[in-house]
């Protein structure tokens, strides 16, 4: 590896790192902000849930899968004119948090559900024999109980959504992609493309061992 060339590029990588900063801190709390109460709410009104109502619950499911199945670069593309007339223009870094943030709400909701489904039943019947109401259910049995695979959720819907951010480089989203495209590919500098790529998995590991540690710092079943 040319350490000249990655010391001339290191102006760029740092914009590239900032720019995939912002993507990921501003979609993932989104994702968590939006996902969480869709994820609820689909527990909540499954057949066999909370408050189970059938029709309404088929029709957001169908939504929340129909938005989860587009290959997140289709997505990207077919959404421009939302992005355009959201953020005013269709790239750089604000641009490429719209797509993002619309992938990562549903696909972190079905987590959340499914953090809850795994739960079982035994807490909620437990709960109710006891005078609760739904909201105290949901408030201080489900989510506590969940926080922790909840956590894990997040940390998951993180990692994937950092490599997604490298694809946005391919229609101008800035971040670390964007820099293995415009140099490691156009430009043929193989060493900025294999830095970009360590970068990634660095970026990556962090990010998986932080929400390891975290997880397992709030699961109450751990006592070491």
């Amino acid at each position: 590896m040319s350490w000249e060339t990655i010391i001339q590029r290191l102006p760029e990588i740092q914009v590239a790192m900032l720019e995939t900063f912002a993507m990921i801190g501003v979609a993932i709390p989104l994702a968590v902000l939006f996902g969480t109460p869709l994820g609820i709410w689909l527990y909540n009104h499954a057949p066999g849930g909370i408050s189970p109502t059938p029709k309404s619950h088929a029709i957001v499911s169908g939504v929340v899968n129909m938005v989860r199945s587009f290959p997140f670069l289709i997505l990207l593309i077919a959404i421009i004119p939302f992005t355009r007339l959201l953020v005013g223009t269709s790239v750089g870094t604000a641009a490429a948090i719209v797509p993002l943030t619309i992938n990562a709400i549903p696909y972190f909701a079905r987590l959340v559900e499914q953090n809850i489904t795994q739960l079982g039943p035994g807490a909620v019947e437990a709960s109710r024999a006891m005078g609760a109401t739904r909201g105290q259910i949901i408030r201080n049995v489900l989510l506590v109980d969940a926080k922790p695979a909840i956590i894990g959720s997040i940390t998951i819907t993180t990692v994937s959504f950092i490599s997604y951010s490298a694809m946005v480089g391919l229609v101008g989203g800035g971040g670390i992609g964007d820099l293995a495209i415009r140099y490691g590919y156009y430009r043929y500098e193989t060493e900025t493309m294999i830095f970009a790529c360590v970068l990634m998995v660095a970026l990556v590991t962090f990010a998986q061992w932080s929400g390891t540690r975290i997880a397992r710092w709030t699961d109450k079943r751990v006592t070491a």
